[in-house]
């Protein structure tokens, strides 16, 4: 496997710095490569090649020393310059094109009281900028001595930190079931700083194969090498799913968007009592498209998610949606209901003048994914339900987005294919930890038609229909697709629900996890139900939304519809359909606060209203939110 760079010495000095471990074996790696760069070039520049590849075939530590230890002149100091040049490759080819982990033991986590995860997360967080700086300077020492330091006295702005500084414990730590004892050898990562701002290239920029249930366990534990795995305790919903990734390229990128989207599992003296709900893996090696899946193993009382190590999986998607499809099954077991979505909890207060509403707040419960659980207080005469979210990151395309919020996402992000030119994505934060995890009221439930055209002044927000007629849209999941799978760009595709992972009913209406399914219809039976009630006594509205945001692209759409709607040309909607959404949303939103408040008591300054919108991928659940944002001049947390 491409090897990635793991840093576990602790150097203060630049001499420190040279003579560690990870230098040497950065170097080497490096040395191959550029030696292999060179011999592809000595076809042409034979002469040249040589003279290269002697000098760095041979070099040494003592050279590199040397040049600190002397003053050069002359064959020497040319010498020197050559060594200081090839050296500041390195120093580039390790900024952009390696991955690199620092990694630090901190099992005092969960053996005492005297370490959190966040007062570690603060200690090597300085730990990745001290080495940032340590390296920094070195290569600033390196080319002041041999006369080439012009132009890099100034390295305010550069960042030569890992790709991801790791905290991590002992996985003896965490209460893995005895069949699976061999991947506890595997430390956990269960706190982190990550290198944002950073773009990675990965073998494909789309999922193409369904992540299904599967009649084998397709763990095989012969081939499982613990120091060959990253292993990430992460909270997924109200869940424990442990995320093993392979830390060779084209798996380990993996890392820092999943950092950036789900927060760490909460780790102390009491979870070590604590059994995974799930674990995933990611990039198996020896693993066959067969064994692409999750499965069941009810004896152990785990659920077991595998993406084997082929490139046709070499995705985020094949990361994000396997662990949200594990979520998703854990919810559908205990009876919850799995909802794709958006949803955000606006705070509405009230003018102390008029009286008039007003939007103060908008917190996001869910960029993607969440479930409505069924609840009743003794105080409440009817069942509820309740919303949590599960990702605290946005998995994004950007291609909707406004330039204002690409600018906003710079330095906070990490990116996938950015050179593809469509469906390129970046994940950045958008919800805090306790928003996604506490349950709110669900008031407004809505489903999000992506490509039907609206003219202007008609509403986009449509709850003026019977709970039945609103659930047709709902087992329908229309949508127009982006290309992002394998429906071409402006094909429209059906998905049950929208799709929550798993797949439950194919297209043509075939079941595909019947236990999963009837689980889910059963539990389906009595969400609607309670929708009916709640939406009869003024407590719930439901219905559909217009996003329009690829009504643009949508075969069915000619321009005589797309003029007729109030649109100059077809590249327009993708922007302004979102917007229109958003101004009508604002106002659906107000009207129910103020019959949220009738209900509650007229003397309360303000009253949430949680609006969960059902809709798969690039049907405008993040766009029209920033088109909210923007509208009402507040930053989303």
């Amino acid at each position: 496997m491409e090897s990635i760079l793991e840093i576990k010495d602790g150097c203060v000095t630049s001499e420190q710095l040279l003579r560690s471990y990870a230098f040497a074996r950065y170097l080497k790696i490096y040395k191959k490569e550029y030696l292999e760069d060179l011999e592809k070039k000595g076809e042409k520049h034979s002469e040249e090649a040589k003279q290269k590849m002697e000098l760095i075939a041979n070099l040494t530590l003592k050279d590199i020393f040397q040049i600190f230890e002397r003053e050069a002149k002359g064959a020497d100091l040319e010498k020197d310059r050559a060594i200081v040049r090839f050296l500041d490759g390195c120093y580039h080819h390790y900024r952009n094109k390696s991955f690199s982990r620092l990694v630090r033991m901190h099992n005092e986590i969960v053996t005492s009281t005297s370490e959190t995860q966040s007062s570690i997360k603060s200690k090597i967080s300085d730990k990745a900028e001290e080495l940032s700086e340590l390296i920094i300077l070195t290569r600033r020492r390196l080319l002041d001595k041999v006369g080439l330091g012009h132009g890099v006295s100034r390295s305010h702005g550069l960042d030569a930190s890992p790709n991801v500084t790791a905290g991590e414990i002992s996985g003896h730590f965490c209460n893995i079931p005895s069949t699976y004892s061999k991947i506890a050898y595997t430390n956990l990562t269960v706190t982190a700083d990550i290198k944002t701002g950073i773009h990675y290239d990965t073998s494909v920029n789309k999922r193409a194969y369904p992540f299904y249930e599967l009649e084998h366990n397709p763990l095989n534990l012969d081939n499982f090498v613990p120091e060959d795995w990253v292993a990430v305790p992460l909270k997924v919903g109200k869940w424990l799913i442990i995320t093993y990734i392979h830390k060779s390229r084209g798996s380990i990128e993996m890392e820092p968007g999943l950092l950036n989207l789900f927060p760490f599992y909460k780790v102390d003296k009491d979870f070590t009592s604590k059994k995974p709900d799930g674990i995933f893996f990611f990039g198996y090696p020896g693993a066959s498209k067969e064994d692409l899946g999750f499965y069941n193993d009810k004896k152990n009382d785990l659920l077991i998610g595998m993406v084997p190590d082929l490139p046709e999986y070499g995705y985020f998607g094949y990361c994000k949606k396997p662990i949200l499809t594990l979520h998703n099954v854990l919810a559908i077991l205990k009876g919850d209901f799995p909802l794709h979505c958006g949803c955000n909890r606006y705070v509405v207060g009230f003018d102390k003048d008029t009286d008039e509403p007003f939007i103060s707040d908008i917190y996001i419960k869910a960029d993607d994914m969440g479930k409505a659980e069924f609840y009743k207080n003794d105080k409440d005469k009817l069942k509820k339900l309740k919303f949590y979210g599960t990702e605290i990151g946005a998995f994004a395309c950007l291609d909707g987005f406004s330039e204002q919020a690409k600018m906003q996402m710079i330095g906070r992000e990490i990116g996938y294919n950015a050179s593809y030119g469509t469906n390129a994505r970046q994940i950045v934060p958008v919800a805090e930890e306790s928003e996604v995890s506490t349950g709110s009221n669900l008031d407004i439930l809505l489903y999000i038609n992506n490509y039907d055209l609206k003219k202007p002044g008609e509403t986009m927000v449509d709850t003026d229909m019977p709970v039945k007629d609103a659930i047709v849209h709902f087992h329908d999941g229309r949508r127009c697709a982006a290309g992002s799978t394998q429906t071409g760009r402006g094909g429209t595709e059906i998905s049950y629900w929208a799709n929550p992972f798993p797949l439950l009913k194919d297209n043509d209406g075939t079941i595909i996890h019947k236990d999963l399914y009837e689980k889910y219809t059963d539990t389906e039976e009595e969400l609607i139900s309670t929708i009916e009630k709640l939406v009869k006594t003024g407590d719930m509205e439901v219905g559909v939304a217009y996003s329009m945001l690829m009504a643009g692209v949508y075969e069915g759409n000619t321009d005589e519809k797309v003029l007729d709607s109030g649109f100059k040309n077809r590249e327009e909607i993708e922007q302004e359909g979102p917007i229109r959404l958003a101004e009508s949303l604002i106002v659906s939103v107000k009207e129910f606060a103020v019959k949220k408040r009738e209900k509650l008591g007229k003397n309360m300054r303000e009253v949430d209203v949680t609006v969960a919108m059902i809709g798969d991928s690039r049907t405008g659940k993040s766009e029209t939110a920033e088109k909210m944002e923007g509208i009402l001049n507040m930053n989303i947390a």
